[in-house]
């Protein structure tokens, strides 16, 4: 991740524009990975209903600790909200979550 603010001479943070694209389109690139390799997952371990979303929104949950810890909790050197770690893209993961593990249990399970 590339430091997307610094510090002016009036001790402003200062927000880089394209710093600040970079890292989110990485987190989204992560969350869009994750999704669907727990969405083959969950599909390949059986789950269904309600524990498939929990098991998603688990794995969402330590994606957004991962990336915490990759900034060194420091967010706000990386970031412009806590918001862009630990909600930015869940929900448009989920959509391919849902794909993968239908898909994945389908495979397994059905045929």
């Amino acid at each position: 991740m590339a430091a997307a603010g610094g510090t002016s001479s009036d001790d402003v943070p200062v927000i880089q524009a394209e710093n600040l694209t970079s890292n989110v389109r990485s987190i989204l690139y992560s969350r869009t990975f994750l999704s669907i390799i727990s969405g083959v997952v969950a599909g390949i371990w059986g789950f269904t209903g309600l524990t498939g979303f929990v098991f998603y929104f688990l794995i969402m949950m330590v994606a957004s600790l991962g990336l915490l810890a990759k900034s060194k909790f420091s967010v706000h050197t990386y970031f412009d909200s806590w918001s862009r770690i630990l909600v930015e893209g869940v929900l448009a993961g989920l959509m391919s979550f849902v794909l993968f593990w239908t898909f994945a249990y389908d495979i397994v399970h059905i045929f």
